[in-house]
């Protein structure tokens, strides 16, 4: 990579943790979805609060807690001690933790201990490793391949569909042309589960039909709701042109709102395992606006395995609060499993929930 080119991928993985840290990034209007749904209240629960288990598994392994640290950053040299705080918490409480794209790291050695850092400090959880659809369109080699795991002791690797980030994106890659089929040659090469997550816009049910089809083994539904990385990337795309604009304001309007919000992602993919019994055991991650224990617990009860966090954990990261803030949320968890009459994560995803009136 050239000088001038990694200056650029350095220069945007600082303002998207800066941006996302302090901007106005989120969406006008549109929620996750989740604050239509109440759970019903069990008077009887027969459970002691003490015997409630929050531990669970996800793609063979037994985890802690039904939460993930989602896909943040790396391939700079700051972005180095923030994965070690987070791969130090995911240690802690014993939950899966994901990078950030490594697409620098295929590009460049000298941020690879940027991603590497996590493994040292997170050394028995389950640690995944990250690439975009951009870069699986033009087919990864094997020494990609190689790198992307090996640097992490990956259990696993995600790719992410960010479509409308790369669209308003300054240096965005909109060529998304051979994803899909990629995908399945690399589901049907590597050894490890792939995950395949959107970033903010949702995964409906027709693409996941295609992903389950195609050999994923879990999706992250990355619903709307929490970041716009629309707005994020529209912020830089000012900053580095001024304020004249790429599209029309009506369309902007609309584009920058765009996506399925999170509940309705799970609701319909939910509802198509339902239809398709071949496609039950896939695994399915709530992500998108998830920002407390009743956000995971929603979560569940709408047919995810696990939740994942990203912006409400890199903002407590930022405050110093991170361990304490995921101890709130499991203990938030485990009140809603109580008073549902859950003593396992297994009992809750089968609890009913309701609409508000």
């Amino acid at each position: 990579m050239s000088n001038t080119a990694d200056n650029i991928t350095i220069e945007r993985k600082h303002s998207h943790v800066e941006i996302c840290l302090h901007g106005e990034v989120g969406f006008n209007g549109k929620t996750t979805g989740l604050e239509r749904f109440e759970f019903v209240h069990n008077a009887l629960p027969e459970l002691a609060l003490s015997d409630i288990d929050l531990s669970t598994t996800f793609l063979g392994k037994r985890i802690g807690a039904p939460l993930m640290i989602s896909s943040m950053t790396g391939g700079y040299s700051e972005a180095a001690m923030l994965n070690k705080r987070l791969a130090e918490t995911a240690q802690r409480f014993n939950i899966p933790l994901g990078v950030g794209s490594m697409r620098q790291a295929l590009e460049n050695s000298s941020y690879r201990e940027s991603f590497a850092i996590t493994r040292k400090f997170a050394p028995s959880v389950q640690i995944f490793a990250n690439i975009g659809a951009p870069e699986i369109s033009k087919g990864l080699t094997q020494s990609d391949l190689t790198i992307l795991l090996e640097l992490l002791e990956a259990d696993g690797l995600i790719v992410h569909l960010n479509a409308a980030q790369e669209l308003f994106q300054p240096e965005g890659n909109t060529d998304f042309r051979h994803v899909l089929d990629q995908l399945s040659t690399l589901t049907h090469t590597i050894s490890v589960p792939v995950i395949v997550k959107e970033v903010g816009c949702g995964i409906s049910a027709a693409v996941a039909k295609q992903l389950i089809e195609a050999g994923v083994s879990a999706i992250d539904v990355a619903g709307a709701g929490g970041i716009s990385w629309q707005k994020v990337e529209e912020v830089r795309y000012t900053r580095q042109y001024g304020p004249e604009r790429r599209f029309s304001q009506s369309a902007l309007d609309e584009l920058l709102n765009w996506g399925i919000p999170t509940a309705q992602c799970l609701l319909d993919i939910r509802d198509l395992k339902k239809e398709r019994s071949e496609f039950s055991d896939i695994e399915i991650i709530a992500s998108g606006g998830i920002c407390s224990g009743i956000d995971i617990a929603k979560s569940l009860a709408l047919g995810a395995h696990l939740a994942a966090s990203a912006r409400c954990i890199l903002k407590a990261l930022h405050e110093d609060t991170l361990e304490k803030t995921v101890a709130t949320w499991l203990n938030d968890l485990r009140a809603i499993m109580f008073l549902t009459g859950a003593a396992t994560i297994h009992e809750l995803r089968k609890r009913k929930l309701i609409i508000k009136h």
